[in-house]
């Protein structure tokens, strides 16, 4: 071969490792709505454009990212996955059973997490979420516990991370053991591994310069569970959107090796529990604006960046067309509180006056859902209505619906799937399904992501993005 040949031969050898080298993100943005499947995103495009009685989609921010796929989401166990499978095969791209977090089925093996190999790496690490830090989806990201109920275990993991960077509405067992038996709080033990605790974004912004790790937290009083439903929201209370932006500063500051980052939008799940429609509308556009703070970053650091946008599964089998060719989704906007809150002004009501009229619940239906003004339920639904009526408030009988996460009153529920049905908005369950997730990505190792895939391919595609091998190695936590 010539000198020259070998020279271009080298050349073109080494130009391409460093491309390859130049396309490994030095940020990334792992985001999972969870609940979010295929229907609910095309649900709040939809929405978007029906306000203003268009005929099209508004896409979202991550829709428009250029590498969109779907992939399944079975756990080991079952066709249909919970959160904790499908949060570990997220995590380690290994299947477990369901209930199980970052551990094999037999519950003897410990996984360990990508976010994990991105602390090796020298990357900071941050878990978010919408709903409590210790739930399953982020747990699977830093713990490894056979039951994703041992919420106060989960803490102990948390300790043991070493991560940089937590964020969520609080912890839901902070001081009780699975055993339901008194322990020593969390809190104490965050502190002494060099947390700083904020509660709400003004805490955080007065501690954010001086804290190297922190655990941000909703407002001191506020729900421990997860943050308010963003049709609920107040203007003062903690957002998904302020987190990730909170989190970005926290794992940008004194840092040249780069950051990981999950988010999780963990409340359309519940609202599609509970078949609530608007309210799940308004969790993914929510979830949509954590995104957006994400995509700002990403403007900046092009070259650098990855963002994968996905699901852990898909809830209550949402389809938008209920019989029709017409649709009437905008009928969905007369929808001013979710339906849970609607249950506390039904509740409210019943306290107050507990011989209350007819023509009062009406009222209270016509004012937050529009029923009766804007929208004419059937003379079925109607019915079934008054009669909930006749025996919450004449009868005083206790009549409720029961999701996974809420236990609502039967009125509210039964008005809501009225504007349901009037909006083009149909359900298959109060329960996941197996139903396709959607991925989206954009930045260096998007490419990847252009195929059908399994849930389990996620983190194994991203690690290869990074450049990390992934395997089943052990975390450094010893099970009893």
């Amino acid at each position: 071969m010539k000198k020259h040949s070998i020279y271009l031969l080298f050349l073109f050898v080494f130009l391409a490792s460093a491309s390859f080298a130049q396309n490994r993100p030095k940020y990334i943005f792992y985001m999972i709505g969870d609940g979010m499947g295929l229907n609910q995103v095309h649900i709040a495009e939809s929405y978007a454009a029906a306000i203003e009685s268009r005929n099209t989609v508004f896409p979202l921010t991550f829709t428009q990212f250029p590498f969109a796929t779907f992939a399944t989401s079975f756990s080991l166990s079952h066709g249909v996955t919970d959160s904790a499978a499908a949060g570990t095969a997220l995590s380690v791209g290994k299947k477990t059973k369901n209930g199980v977090i970052g551990m094999d089925s037999s519950r003897n093996e410990t996984y360990k997490s990508i976010a994990y190999f991105a602390k090796e790496s020298g990357m900071k690490v941050g878990v978010t979420t919408s709903v409590s830090i210790d739930h399953a989806t982020p747990a699977a990201f830093y713990a490894t516990q056979p039951d994703r109920g041992m919420y106060y275990e989960i803490g102990q993991d948390l300790v043991k991370s070493g991560f940089d960077f937590f964020a969520g509405a609080g912890f839901l067992s902070p001081e009780k053991n699975h055993k339901k038996e008194d322990a020593p709080s969390l809190f104490p033990q965050f502190e002494k591994a060099g947390y700083t605790l904020a509660y709400g974004l003004n805490d955080y912004n007065t501690k954010a310069k001086s804290a190297t790790k922190i655990i941000l937290m909703a407002d001191k009083g506020a729900s421990n569970e997860s943050l308010t439903y963003a049709i609920d929201r107040k203007p003062e209370e903690l957002t998904l959107q302020q987190i990730t932006a909170s989190a970005i500063q926290t794992l940008q500051k004194d840092n040249d090796n780069g950051f990981f980052l999950m988010v999780e939008g963990g409340k359309i799940d519940w609202a599609c529990h509970s078949n609530d429609g608007a309210t799940a509308i308004q969790e993914t556009c929510d979830f949509d604006a954590a995104v957006a703070e994400a995509f700002q970053f990403y403007k900046q650091h092009p070259e650098e960046t990855l963002i994968i946008v996905t699901a852990d599964h898909e809830t209550g089998g949402m389809v938008l067309g209920n019989g029709s060719s017409t649709l009437r989704l905008g009928n969905i906007q007369h929808q001013k509180i979710s339906q849970g809150a609607l249950s506390q002004k039904i509740s409210d009501l019943r306290k107050a006056s507990p011989n209350a009229s007819w023509d009062q619940v009406k009222q209270v239906l016509q004012e937050n859902i529009g029923l009766w003004n804007e929208i004419k339920p059937t003379e079925h639904e109607e019915s079934d209505i008054k009669e909930a009526y006749q025996r919450s408030f004449v009868q005083h009988k206790n009549e409720t619906e029961k999701s996974l996460y809420a236990i609502d009153d039967r009125i509210a529920a039964l008005a809501v799937k009225s504007l349901n049905r009037a909006s083009s908005i149909s359900w298959a369950s109060g329960n996941h399904s197996a139903a396709y997730i959607p991925i989206y990505a954009i930045g260096a190792g998007a490419n990847l992501f252009s195929r059908k895939m399994d849930n389990v391919d996620i983190p194994t595609k991203i690690a290869e993005a990074a450049g990390w091998k992934m395997s089943t190695s052990k975390v450094s936590v010893k099970k009893k």
